[in-house]
């Protein structure tokens, strides 16, 4: 059997079954980790299936059946529970009726001390209300991922949501991405940015170059063409 404060043991739930399987119910003692209700005692009347919820240990405690987990409970000691014997009621003395007296201020009689059985319910309403507050706790969202990208002369973006992507990669203007480039202020992305425009502006001339000299040398052949023509229109007519 578990200690008594340090919850209920695999063989205490073990045992707890096959009591319940006999009609019996076994008396239990609540655990610090219960709260205001520990030291006091209550009785198992259903365990219910574990794999579906950690509190599976229903105890009942006043008026009401409520679940707890194997670690709010304990085996209650021996005798636990049990009402002490009430003493024998002894004859009351015979006292003389008392004179009256006059009586200035009298002070009220002290109110009753509330039931116990008031504080029981109070924390029996509290113990669901905690247990609603712990299911109503907000999930964080998955964290948020926007790439901007560089590769084979050309600039992309893409956007990614934990494990989900919310946008493939897709091509942008160049300014574009200069412009997201110039939000994030640190000096060694300025740089390896300008090197890349660097290379690429070099990459241009040298296409821009080829170009023209493609173009003059077909001017000239065009010019050649042209002037082959004109003097074979002079022969003929002479």
């Amino acid at each position: 059997m578990g200690a008594a404060g340090q919850g209920l043991s695999e063989d205490d739930v073990r045992t707890f079954r096959e009591a319940l399987a006999a009609g019996r119910k076994p008396k239990v003692v609540f655990t610090a980790a219960a709260g205001q209700i520990a030291g006091q005692i209550g009785q198992v009347v259903e365990l219910t299936d574990p794999a579906e919820s950690d509190e599976f240990v229903v105890v009942r405690f006043g008026r009401d059946e409520l679940p707890f987990s194997p670690t709010d409970v304990a085996v209650a000691p021996r005798g636990a529970g049990r009402k002490a014997a009430e003493p024998e009621p002894q004859p009351e003395p015979v006292v003389a009726p008392a004179e009256p007296e006059f009586v200035l201020d009298q002070v009220p009689a002290p109110r009753p001390a509330p039931r116990e059985e008031s504080k029981v319910e109070t924390v029996e309403a509290a113990k669901p209300a905690r247990r609603a507050a712990k299911a109503t706790k907000p999930k964080a969202p998955a964290g948020l991922t926007v790439t901007l990208a560089y590769a084979d002369g050309e600039w992309t973006v893409a956007a990614q949501q934990g494990s989900k992507a919310l946008a493939k990669p897709y091509v942008v203007k160049p300014a574009e991405a200069l412009r997201m480039v110039a939000l994030v202020d640190v000096p060694g992305v300025h740089e390896a940015v300008e090197q890349i425009l660097s290379a690429e502006r070099a990459e241009a001339e040298q296409q821009a170059e080829k170009l023209r000299a493609e173009l003059a040398e077909i001017e000239s052949r065009l010019a050649e063409l042209r002037e082959a023509g004109t003097e074979q229109s002079a022969d003929e007519t002479r």
